[in-house]
């Protein structure tokens, strides 16, 4: 049994139609990483997963049942590596978020709760920073405390939200480790990322939307200059550069950032 079955799917935004038809399984131990300019529905055809949207049509099953408003234990979300506030909240406690943070007035008994993130804290490798407030920490340590929190119920299905943004290599290189662990668990990967280089290696299939349609295939199939001229309407260019790739071309914002990040234009 497929992990997450998409059948016939849609999204609308207005009286515009982002794509449809979209039919896709997600297997154990797969990854696949979902491509495409800003307000392509990348985002939101992962909160419909989550039961938060809706789609236009169509329908979505994860492990054999449809998606519930409530959420599913069997699914992990990982957000964009956003900065947390100032607050008192200690490393430890934004990952026991994930252990016992939705089971109001049915929590884990408390030495369990702490046994469980003492050991996804060691998961991630955040023991040295695990009782410093969160509002102190680097990026990439925040990052990886919502792996943590991400992974508390071991997820047969892992959704991740550009996970890599704003982090620096070296720090997207754990958090990539720490996805792919979970990947060789046996569970399977959604990706949503603007830049492919960091996860290349390891992905299966590419899911990329763009001018009101999409494309599915290995990252040998869909990431050509012909596949996305012809996804675009216009004129764009994959070129390698050693082991890394480059899109040139793609009229809009985000690829032109893809373009300008291989290249050291941004820090």
């Amino acid at each position: 049994m497929s992990l997450l079955d998409i059948r016939g799917a849609a999204l609308r935004r207005g009286d515009r139609e982002l794509w449809s038809g979209l039919d896709l399984s997600v297997e154990p131990g797969e990854l696949i990483a979902v491509l495409g300019p800003s307000g392509a529905g990348k985002t939101t055809l992962l909160r419909a997963i989550l039961g938060l949207d809706r789609l236009s049509s169509g329908s979505i099953t994860v492990l054999g049942e449809p998606v519930r408003h409530r959420g599913n234990r069997a699914v992990g979300y990982l957000p964009q590596a956003r900065p947390l506030a100032e607050t008192a909240m200690r490393g430890r406690d934004l990952v026991a978020l994930g252990v016992d943070g939705h089971r109001f007035g049915f929590p884990f008994p408390r030495r369990s709760t702490r046994a469980r993130v003492d050991e996804l804290v060691r998961q991630v490798g955040a023991e040295e920073f695990a009782d410093d407030p969160v509002g102190v920490l680097s990026g990439g340590e925040q990052q990886r405390l919502r792996v943590g929190q991400a992974l508390a119920d071991d997820p047969k299905l892992l959704l991740c939200d550009e996970p890599l943004t704003s982090l620096d290599l070296a720090n997207q290189q754990a958090v990539v480790k720490l996805i792919d662990d979970q990947r060789r668990r046996g569970a399977g990967v959604l990706l949503v990322t603007h830049d492919i280089n960091p996860v290349l290696g390891l992905v299966d299939r590419i899911l990329y939307l763009a001018g009101g349609t999409f494309t599915l295939g290995t990252p040998e199939e869909v990431l050509t200059s012909e596949v996305l001229t012809a996804l675009y309407g216009a004129p764009v260019y994959v070129l390698h550069a050693g082991d890394r790739l480059v899109v040139v071309g793609a009229p809009d914002a985000e690829m032109a950032h893809h373009h300008h990040d291989e290249h050291g234009d941004r820090a």
